[in-house]
């Protein structure tokens, strides 16, 4: 259910694979979109499963209408309603327990956190987001909650590769025109982007010194959702949150 999760200082992040959930095929089994086509039923099932699994209060989770864009939404606690739910793909807290969910499928999931300054932040990075700066944004609307790019822990989750994630060449051209670090090449010899690449060139060049990458592609494992080799297909959860203060909480 949990395929990677690691805490620096208090600041949390953890990754879901696709294991451990009720959702049926083809979105067996632990499909965590709720605008994929699975039971409504069986995803807020499998939403309460991983939180539990990562000792989270369900309703201390927050989600994004994710667009494919460079917008931030500020989250001082849950959303009052459904249609609360922000069209953003980068959100925002200063507010220690209160964990941030970003959902993908072959995008980068990138987690932030300064666990120094108490700011956390999640960001959905697809190609369209990346070159937008959805990550720079993410970035920025933390700086203004006090957060400190050389204090800032980044986690980028399982996504798909810059060797399997074929492009035309002239969509390549036009990302390694915005980011030149995502230009890349496919296993098999044609034009490639490289989102995860591109998303770590950008926050290197923000002054983020404390990055890891996740080793798995998600259109070559089996154990991940991934669009790009299905289609109709779940997806997978990145979530960071900062300990509240005093909850005594040990360190996993």
């Amino acid at each position: 259910m949990i395929r990677g999760q690691d805490s620096v200082s208090g600041a949390h992040f953890a990754f879901t694979d696709r294991w451990g959930g009720v959702s049926a095929a083809p979105y067996a089994e632990l499909n965590l979109g709720g605008a994929v086509g699975d039971d409504p039923a069986a995803v807020r099932t499998n939403r309460e499963l991983a939180a539990k699994a990562l000792g989270l209060e369900p309703g201390l989770v927050i989600w994004m209408n994710q667009v494919h864009g460079r917008d931030v939404a500020l989250a001082d606690g849950p959303w009052a309603t459904a249609a609360d739910v922000p069209a953003v793909d980068a959100v925002v807290t200063a507010r220690r327990g209160l964990a941030l969910a970003v959902l993908t499928a072959d995008c980068t999931p990138v987690l932030l956190a300064d666990p120094v300054a108490g700011v956390a932040g999640a960001a959905h990075a697809g190609r369209p987001g990346m070159v937008a700066g959805v990550v720079p944004a993410a970035v920025e609307a933390m700086i203004a909650l006090g957060a400190d790019p050389g204090r800032i822990v980044a986690r980028t989750g399982p996504a798909v590769c810059g060797r399997c994630y074929e492009v035309p060449e002239a969509m390549r051209a036009e990302v390694a025109a915005a980011v030149p670090e995502a230009w890349s090449e496919t296993s098999w010899g044609t034009p490639a982007v490289d989102v995860t690449a591109g998303v770590h060139a950008q926050l290197a060049a923000l002054g983020v010194r404390d990055r890891q990458v996740s080793p798995v592609c998600t259109r070559e494992s089996g154990d991940h959702y991934s669009y790009r080799r299905d289609r109709t297909t779940g997806r997978l959860a990145g979530y960071v949150w900062l300990e509240a203060e005093g909850s005594g909480r040990e360190e996993r």
